[in-house]
């Protein structure tokens, strides 16, 4: 077994930070040292196979991202990124492990659709990967397979109050399938919108001529999301499901999980990149030379960007440091102009939902650590440590201790990083984060031990990654 000593650096966790050595022996941490330390008998650097040094560098453990929809079908189209390239790229922005979703829409079979997204990763992934269960269709037959997912190391599912006809499901249904997860300690993961009523106001601003992307984030209110995500958090407390929502953009969605929260219900949100830089004045509203108004097709997703007047983004940034929100995932769903998200291009209904971040959700975290938004600590927490606890991987993932999967990040923060479409590593025509400047750069990416990035070079291949069976989340109150 190779032995690697990453040495000279900061090893920062989510509890603090140290100078320390780490050593990897095949694939796992199996020691972290006083610098220089002598403990095992002999001068590691002298002994060991490879050393990385990282000296007035940070050692992190590797990102995880746990909301990623790669090859996803969705209007009328395919995200454009595939395991390969998407987990490719997320590997060059420092994060080493993802949770897609498998679906199952109506009149499907959950263990189809999960049948089907192992097909798609296996072999493919340069990175290690996981998988949540989307509930698209409840029946007697989804929920009696629902009560197996455990076995098969998938411990949460996903259902959609929003879609109708797609994904959708009503009231009774997430019941249903909330009962089983209380039953079984599946973690029910919510797209918290009232869908049916969006649906209306769509349709109403298209029939008055307004198409532009612009109008997506009008269409969804945040009243459309604080409604849902109350009622999503009633019907946890009803079953005693534990509940997390997916993509939270909306102050009010926030203040809705805090008043769950305070009161010892296990409520858990995450948000995203795009709800915290991003906004519906900027973005979904801007222009351009090559595609006019409907350049903020670009900025399409669901939930949307919100007003910065109204003071979304920074309320996110708050709620990420009082732990209102527990983490940072990108729900990285990509799609190009040419082809795909010029399908909406007359009517902003048809434009596919997403945004593509997975590459770039380390760096602009850390930007948030540069500006004082979260301490270096904090950042560590939201990006790899709480996604390990809150879907089952801690212990193995999302820390830099012996007998953890050697998944390590070296980070420089006297490194610079520029943001383009004519650099990243997504297959996208276009970057929503074209021209963002990051204070700090990924150097070297470390998975189970294998160096995946150094130097500007990416020296994984396809099929590096492996299926990580989890366990029931460890984040419980």
């Amino acid at each position: 077994m190779a032995t690697t000593l990453i040495k000279g650096g900061t090893v920062v966790s989510a509890t603090g930070r140290s100078e320390a050595d780490v050593l990897i022996d095949g694939e796992k941490i199996v020691a972290v040292l006083a610098p220089g330390a002598v403990l095992l008998g002999t001068d590691l650097a002298t002994s060991v196979d490879t050393v990385i040094d990282a000296t007035g560098k940070y050692v992190i453990p590797g990102g995880i991202d746990a909301h990623t929809h790669f090859e996803l079908p969705f209007g009328g189209t395919e995200a454009s990124d595939t395991f390969e390239t998407g987990t490719r790229a997320a590997a060059w922005g420092g994060t080493t492990s993802v949770i897609d979703f498998a679906v199952q829409t109506t009149g499907t079979r959950v263990q189809d659709g999960l049948a089907k997204w192992h097909e798609k990763a296996a072999g493919n992934c340069a990175i290690d990967y996981g998988f949540h269960q989307i509930v698209g269709g409840v029946d007697d037959e989804s929920l009696a397979f629902m009560k197996k997912l455990p076995d098969e190391g998938i411990t949460s599912y996903k259902m959609f109050m929003a879609y109708p006809g797609v994904f959708y499901s009503d009231d009774g249904q997430i019941l249903k399938a909330m009962q089983v997860a209380a039953e079984t300690g599946l973690l029910t993961m919510m797209h918290a919108e009232n869908g049916p009523a969006i649906d209306v106001l769509a349709a109403q601003l298209v029939e008055a001529g307004k198409t532009t992307p612009y109008y997506h984030g009008i269409a969804r209110a945040w009243q459309m999301e604080e409604e849902a995500t109350h009622r999503a958090i009633m019907l946890g407390n009803l079953t005693g499901a534990p509940l997390y929502v997916v993509h939270v953009s909306a102050k009010q969605a926030v203040e809705q999980l805090a008043w769950a929260r305070d009161k010892g219900q296990n409520v858990f949100g995450e948000t995203c990149p795009q709800y915290l830089y991003l906004s519906l004045e900027e973005q979904l509203g801007a222009t351009s030379e090559e595609w006019g108004a409907f350049e903020g097709a670009k900025w399409v997703c669901s939930t949307p960007l919100r007003s910065r007047e109204e003071g979304h983004q920074d309320h996110m940034w708050q709620a990420l440091r009082t732990n209102d929100l527990q983490m940072v995932s990108t729900d990285h769903c990509p799609f190009c102009m040419k082809g795909q998200k010029e399908l909406g291009k007359d009517d902003f209904r048809k434009i596919p939902n997403g945004i593509g971040s997975i590459e770039h959700r380390m760096d602009l975290m850390y930007q948030g650590v540069v500006t004082g938004e979260i301490t270096l600590e904090r950042w560590v927490e939201l990006t790899s440590t709480t996604p390990a606890r809150m879907f089952g991987m801690y212990g193995q993932k999302g820390v830099i201790q012996p007998g953890a999967d050697g998944d390590v990040v070296v980070y420089d923060p006297k490194g610079h990083t520029s943001i383009s479409a004519d650099t990243h590593h997504m297959n996208m025509d276009h970057s929503a984060w074209e021209g963002f400047e990051i204070d700090g750069h990924v150097d070297t990416v470390l998975s189970r031990g294998k160096v995946l990035i150094d130097k500007g070079q990416y020296l994984g291949a396809k099929g590096d990654g492996r299926f990580v069976k989890r366990g029931l989340t460890q984040y419980l109150v």
